[in-house]
């Protein structure tokens, strides 16, 4: 049975219509692929990004322990870090440890360390603030005398990540380095620890101009609340639970539980097969 013209012409439209449809449709899903195929891949960019460790414009050091007893993941890589001549963390396959603190201030406790070192034969490295410099010169003597290491934790303490002149940059360390040289009659080691761990890519290559090494740490505990000490156990639960090869740790002298446990301390870490070395063994042997 033929269909009469005018149902032809209307059927013709029809498939006109339908195929122009079936046209957009295909293109509008076709881009809606596009689009989140780029939106995965810009997303595993970024991922992969901070997976690499790359180091954002400004920084907190911080860590993480996936694992104790293994190195613990910085903000960013050793090998990036030395680009820069700075570090966290030494050899993972040399059961070397790295002591240092930093001081503030004095509050009596940093005597009886300086003992416990002395008689334990142990060497540290001791990062100063100019205002302890100018308050306690015969500890700063005492500490050249007895063989440890003098770094530099800046004159002021500030948020070095804030500094973007190279002036202002150099003040901060250039005031501590003249005023170790004028009480020990000694120049200071090239070593730079920036406060609370603040800083910038900027300030890490700044570091690097003047001749400095930065160090972070690869394990510390909460223990610069002068009226709110840990307890021995949840110190050691720390810093022995967590110490492994290569660690700079970072403890502050103002801390009465780190003057009590220092003995203990060293003691359980030898009885683990640790030793303890200056900071110049980890920069040889990185």
């Amino acid at each position: 049975m033929n269909l009469p013209l005018i149902h032809l012409e209307q059927l013709k439209k029809y498939k006109k219509s339908f195929c122009l449809l079936f046209l957009l449709t295909s293109a509008f899903l076709a881009g809606t692929f596009v689009a989140m195929i780029q939106t995965r891949l810009t997303s595993s960019a970024k991922t992969s990004s901070l997976s690499n460790h790359v180091l954002l414009p400004e920084e907190n050091w911080g860590l993480s322990f996936p694992e104790e007893g293994k190195t613990p993941v910085g903000n960013t890589s050793p090998d990036k870090l030395k680009q820069f001549d700075a570090y966290y963390v030494g050899n993972p396959e040399e059961k070397s440890i790295y002591l240092t603190f930093d001081v503030g201030y004095e509050n009596g406790n940093l005597p009886k360390i300086l003992d416990t070192l002395k008689q334990r034969h142990i060497p540290a490295t001791f990062f100063l603030v100019g205002t302890f410099m100018e308050s306690e010169p015969d500890l700063v003597k005492r500490m050249v005398a007895e063989g440890h290491s003098v770094g530099n934790h800046t004159w002021s303490h500030p948020d070095m990540s804030k500094i973007t002149s190279k002036e202002d940059f150099f003040k901060e360390l250039d005031l501590v380095e003249k005023k170790f040289n004028s009480i020990t009659g000694a120049k200071m080691q090239k070593y730079y620890r920036p406060p609370q761990g603040k800083y910038r890519e900027e300030n890490l290559q700044m570091a690097k101009d003047f001749g400095y090494q930065t160090f972070f740490w690869s394990l510390a505990h909460v223990d610069w609340y002068e009226d709110k000490q840990p307890s021995k156990e949840e110190a050691f639960d720390k810093l022995i639970g967590r110490i492994h090869p290569g660690a700079i740790v970072l403890l502050h002298t103002t801390s009465s539980t780190n003057a009590e446990i220092l003995d203990e301390l060293i003691t359980k870490w030898e009885s683990m097969g640790y030793t303890i070395k200056p900071l110049e063994h980890l920069i040889q042997n990185s």
